[in-house]
């Protein structure tokens, strides 16, 4: 059965985008100092800077987690379509296998199936599909 999975494209996107929340954090901390370091409130020389510091976390658990994503073969995606013995689903392991054959036997009972090159529901003596118009 194929499924749509995350594609490595967008988790590298992830990524980078994430490396860029770790430089903003730096920044917004450094910038943050330096503007209430003569607070009159000493309250105001800690919460703004904690900000930055909260980027930053967010930022390295997101390019880890992304990073993983984008070069793991078991990885979460949306946008690759893969076949379970190219590729196993993570979630077939968190969940079992009888969710995925649960799937599969109410997809084939009620006559619909999903097209292997755009994932797009189609009913199964469909030739082409209508999405992207590739011969099923």
């Amino acid at each position: 059965m194929k499924s749509i999975k995350p594609g490595r494209g967008p988790s590298a996107m992830g990524a980078a985008g994430s490396l860029f929340l770790v430089v903003f954090g730096i920044f917004w901390t450094i910038m943050a100092f330096t503007i209430t370091r003569d607070a009159p409130f000493p309250v105001v020389g800690t919460v703004f800077p904690l900000f930055g510091i909260i980027f930053v976390a967010i930022g390295i658990f997101q390019t880890i987690y992304h990073f993983k994503n984008a070069t793991s073969k078991e990885r979460m995606s949306l946008f690759d379509i893969t076949d379970s013995r190219e590729e196993g689903d993570p979630l077939n392991r968190l969940y079992g296998q009888q969710l995925a054959e649960e799937n599969e036997t109410s997809e084939t009972t009620a006559g619909k199936a999903f097209c292997p090159y755009c994932g797009e529901r189609v009913k199964m003596d469909y030739q082409y599909c209508p999405s992207c118009g590739k011969e099923l």
